[in-house]
């Protein structure tokens, strides 16, 4: 009888996603739900990571509106129906402050993620980002976390200056170098490399913290392709929310004709539900082992 080979252990996936960000440059998509997780999968990405905007507009939600019991369940459901590292979007760690934070991350590693990124966002329109010296407290606590759990998951470390609307590049590397030098494996500054000026400030950005490898944010439509990015020396690249958006506007428009025209034309591409039945059937709608 033929043998199913076992799905990778999480320190084997663990292990991987360290070595993924290495060389070169790779691409980590953000699937918000377990089938476009494994669809994803099936396409043979070596990496995947949540998306809290699309995770969160599954469910009902605004982004940021999830409480961190759902983003736990919504962790190890992915684990567990993949078999490729899994990056967590974990916001800025479901917790007021860095014991809370080191509490959080702790049970995120539970779920068998392979890395998780921290963001020093507040969500509050009028503080929009921690201090430096809280963000920094709230790394090193994340941190304490990921080593006390054996130190073999990756800790990305964010700065959200250009998302919350103070776009100002040295603010981002001040923040992206005190981060780094408080645990942080790989770092991250959603928003930059767009506009007349994205190809200086992501250089600026990779040199300021190299060696630690970056993650580049494409989020929309653009002229960037992994091959210019990679020459820029950026390791990695994530779609945020993008995917999410793609398809809940093609259902948007779809349902927009219906109720407001009565049209079914919505329905022209639509995905193929032979397509999607014998892919869900089939081995890729289902992690091997599982």
């Amino acid at each position: 009888m033929p043998t199913t080979k076992p799905p990778p252990t999480i320190a084997e996936r663990r292990r991987e996603f360290h070595r993924l960000h290495e060389a070169g440059c790779f691409l980590i998509p953000n699937p918000w739900d377990v089938g476009s997780a494994r669809w994803l999968q099936g396409l043979g990405f070596k990496a995947l990571a949540t998306t809290s905007s699309g995770f969160a507009w599954s469910r009902a939600h605004p982004d940021n509106g999830i409480t961190r019991d759902m983003a736990l369940a919504h962790l190890a459901d992915l684990v567990s129906a993949t078999e490729v590292p899994i990056n967590a979007d974990f916001e800025s760690g479901f917790a007021a402050d860095a014991a809370g934070v080191q509490e959080s991350v702790r049970l995120a590693l539970e779920t068998g993620v392979a890395g998780l990124s921290i963001e020093d966002s507040t969500g509050d329109a009028g503080k929009p980002l921690f201090t430096l010296d809280e963000a920094v407290e709230r790394l090193r606590a994340a941190r304490r976390a990921v080593d006390q759990a054996g130190g073999d998951a990756l800790l990305v470390g964010r700065a959200e200056c250009f998302l919350v609307g103070r776009p100002d590049l040295d603010e981002t590397i001040a923040r992206l170098q005190a981060y780094a030098n408080a645990g942080a494996d790989c770092l991250y500054a959603p928003g930059i490399g767009m506009g007349p000026k994205g190809r200086e400030q992501i250089a600026a950005v990779v040199a300021a913290v190299a060696p630690k490898p970056v993650n580049l944010l494409i989020g929309s439509a653009c002229e960037w392709t992994m091959a210019s990015i990679e020459a820029l020396g950026v390791r990695r690249v994530s779609v945020g929310g993008a995917l999410a958006r793609a398809a809940w506007g093609g259902f948007m428009r779809a349902a927009n004709l219906l109720a407001k025209e009565g049209r079914f034309d919505g329905f022209a591409d639509a995905a193929s539900g032979r397509d999607l039945n014998g892919f869900f059937a089939g081995e890729g709608g289902a992690a091997r082992g599982a």
